[in-house]
């Protein structure tokens, strides 16, 4: 019991650290949260956390097919990139445009917890993340290969990730409020986070070659060697 409660407070401490830097998801749960309502935010960060755990629990049992999935990869992380852009480019939109309040992307027709679902599936990042931090606790004998632990700890992981996500929903909402007469300063704000995000994304794509095939290769040279 007291190594299934390690786990469980290792994965949530490890997921909770994870979403504090600035990332699309926690600022388009941001977002939400300022536009539309508190509750929205915490259904799409449910359905982000939710394709979260389903990566974690298949990098799990399956690490070798994980790898070999390139192309995938790749394809994933264009799809990442054109969405981050057009999150820029639609709070930007309403930032210059103070009739439009919500950015286009985000105000559709789907339910939050969908949209919040969909937005994870294809923002493969948080693979090599929990591919690397899944092998540092196999090896240090924190996690053991055993379904217990496995479900204990993507547990873990879920309620960190949906604590972190709380951070920028809540704090979003203070600051709205704050300045709530300025809306199209907040929008300028967000779509400024976004196009950094979507500058990171290309300077790790291109410049330092860093896409998450080339992760998980390192990754697994790790895992071989400990």
């Amino acid at each position: 019991m007291q190594q299934l409660i390690k786990v469980f407070f290792v994965g949530m401490l490890v997921s909770f650290l994870g979403s504090l830097p600035l990332g699309t998801l926690n600022i388009a749960a941001m977002q939400i949260a300022i536009v539309e309502s508190v509750r929205n935010a915490l259904l799409f960060s449910l359905g982000s956390l939710t394709a979260e755990m389903i990566y974690v629990r298949l990098s799990l049992v399956a690490m070798d097919w994980i790898r070999r999935q390139e192309n995938i990869f790749k394809i994933l992380e264009w799809l990442t990139l054109i969405i981050i852009l057009a999150l820029a480019f639609f709070s930007f939109y309403a930032a210059l445009h103070p009739s439009v309040k919500k950015n286009v992307i985000l105000n559709n027709n789907l339910p939050s917890y969908l949209l919040g679902l969909a937005m994870s599936a294809v923002n493969p990042v948080q693979i090599p993340f929990w591919f690397g931090w899944s092998t540092v606790l196999f090896t240090k004998k924190v996690l053991l290969p055993k379904r217990s632990n496995y479900n204990i700890y993507i547990i873990g992981i879920g309620i960190g990730t949906l604590i972190g996500n709380c951070v920028f929903i809540f704090g979003g909402r203070l600051v709205a409020n704050k300045i709530q007469n300025n809306q199209s300063g907040l929008n300028f704000a967000i779509g400024s986070i976004f196009a950094i995000t979507a500058l990171i994304q290309l300077w790790r794509m291109f410049v330092k070659k860093k896409d998450i095939a080339h992760q998980l290769h390192e990754t697994e040279k790790v895992r071989q060697t400990s």
